[in-house]
């Protein structure tokens, strides 16, 4: 089953891809969809929706998880990562992928078995999960890839 796994921002959209197969996780691709600050939010979701969507030609994930909206006290920063989250889930509807959504606490208790871990902790993970040398940069790209396993992990049909 290969899981592409999105966290979504504005400036820096994480993606990561991963294949479970038999209780274990392979790494295909992770990275960032980055726009620049210079461009208008429509340009930036237009570059967010036309990346996910070349991700999803290129590579032909079964499932998508998307990490759920986490409201901070920046309403305009979560009203923009909200029309950015719009666009990712448009374009996995578009390619007719399923598309199943994660709380920041789901992710970190599949995870690392703690709903209250740190980024580190997920990153540590995140690497020896995937049997990787080193954490994988952006942070965003690790988040997303850690949305993606979570998946694997709390999805019951891949078990």
């Amino acid at each position: 089953m290969v899981i592409l796994g999105i966290d979504p921002g504005t400036a820096i959209c994480g993606f990561g891809l991963v294949e479970k197969k038999n209780y274990q996780y392979k790494l295909l691709d992770y990275g960032a969809i980055n726009t620049p600050p210079t461009i208008t939010l429509e340009e930036r979701l237009v570059r967010i929706y036309d990346g996910i969507g070349l991700l999803i030609d290129r590579y032909h994930p079964e499932e998508m998880a998307v990490e759920e909206l986490f409201f901070n006290n920046n309403a305009k920063t979560a009203i923009a990562v909200g029309q950015a989250r719009g666009v990712i889930l448009l374009a996995g509807a578009h390619k007719g992928i399923p598309i199943y959504e994660y709380t920041p606490l789901q992710v970190k208790q599949a995870i690392v078995g703690y709903g209250r871990a740190d980024k580190g902790q997920i990153q540590y993970m995140v690497k020896t999960m995937l049997n990787m040398k080193e954490i994988p940069k952006p942070d965003d790209a690790a988040d997303a890839l850690a949305i993606a396993m979570c998946h694997g992990q709390s999805n019951r049909k891949l078990m």
